[in-house]
């Protein structure tokens, strides 16, 4: 976006509006920390805001302020249909891609006639929208919201509720500030949400902190079950339907888990392939050190995309067909993962 861009759309926000803010499929930390963010700075401003995201949040999320009021398309589908046909502006947050958010309501917003307004850090947005904040350089689209309340002229409207959502998807999508996208312009900002309130204990405890008994032993049986192929630098996990169940699975039981491959010496690519019974697929998290492109590798091969070391993808294939491919295709690659990191 441009001066002039901003400019209009301060403008554009200074009569009430009915407004929905939309995350991606299988939202994580920083998207609904995006939303709600939003959700609260547009409340300021007079504006009747609902966030609907396509389907549930994981739990560790739903401690967050007004998470218990998101409609999930997929269960509450009249009252989130409902809500985007009456919107005059949509706010598209942290997916660059409508088709991120599942294809029934994709349709919805495909038939949406009002504004779209996009805010992402992905690669390669899709021109879907009236008003487009894109920017890779971003560590977090949380992060690309504060600077764009503080664009719009509004940064003293930035609360402690507003700091807390904020903080949360910096610390989450940067990996606790770990991640190479984290800049000294990351922790200023962060700084600066700290003063206004954010309690960063507190945030990293509900966040981390709050695992079950099955969450763990599930994280045991992937551990126990990971792979590793040493002349390819490369790990992954493998988890069942069946697997899901044993440990009764809840949504956001499996987030991290692809990290504990990275983490060992000698890999610059992890993967963790899930059997989701309910979407007939099989979901796909890529992670990559160094110079190798999971979002490419998401890209041509697996339906997906993200950024260049951390990436989300799908297969229709089976479990074991889709394992098989990505084996193949790591062959393939073997000179270029190799040398993407200094092991």
């Amino acid at each position: 976006m441009n001066i002039q861009d901003y400019k209009t759309v301060k403008n554009l926000l200074e009569s009430p509006k009915k407004i929905v803010v939309v995350p991606h499929r299988n939202p994580d930390g920083d998207a609904i920390g995006a939303c709600l963010a939003i959700q609260h700075y547009l409340l300021k401003k007079n504006h009747e805001v609902i966030v609907v995201s396509p389907n549930e949040l994981p739990g560790f999320l739903t401690w967050m302020p007004s998470a218990k009021d998101i409609l999930k398309f997929d269960k509450q589908n009249r009252q989130s249909k409902k809500a985007i046909q009456e919107a005059e502006l949509i706010f598209l947050l942290d997916f660059n891609a409508i088709n991120r958010v599942g294809d029934d309501m994709q349709n919805t917003l495909n038939d949406f006639k009002g504004i779209f307004l996009m805010i992402d850090h992905h690669p390669q947005p899709e021109t879907i929208a009236e008003f487009t904040f894109s920017d890779v350089s971003y560590s977090a689209t949380c992060e690309m919201v504060y600077d764009f309340i503080d664009k719009l002229g509004d940064k003293d409207l930035i609360d402690q509720t507003i700091s807390t959502c904020i903080y949360t998807g910096i610390m989450t999508d940067t990996g606790n500030f770990r991640f190479p996208a984290t800049t000294p312009g990351t922790h200023k900002i962060v700084a600066n949400l700290m003063e206004k309130g954010a309690d960063n204990a507190y945030i990293y405890n509900k966040v981390f902190d709050s695992n079950t008994y099955q969450n763990l032993q599930l994280l045991g049986h992937a551990l126990s079950k990971l792979q590793v192929i040493p002349k390819l630098h490369t790990a992954f996990f493998a988890l069942s339907k069946n697997d899901l169940k044993v440990f009764d699975y809840q949504k956001g039981d499996t987030e991290g888990i692809v990290n504990y491959g990275l983490s060992i010496k000698g890999v610059s690519l992890a993967a963790i392939f899930i059997e989701d019974e309910d979407q007939g697929i099989i979901k796909i998290s890529f992670r990559s050190k160094g110079t190798f492109s999971v979002n490419d590798f998401a890209r041509n091969y697996f339906n997906g995309g993200g950024h260049q070391n951390a990436a989300g993808a799908r297969s229709t294939l089976s479990l074991e067909e889709t394992i098989d491919k990505f084996v193949k295709l790591v062959n393939k690659y073997k000179n270029e993962i190799s040398k993407s990191y200094d092991n």
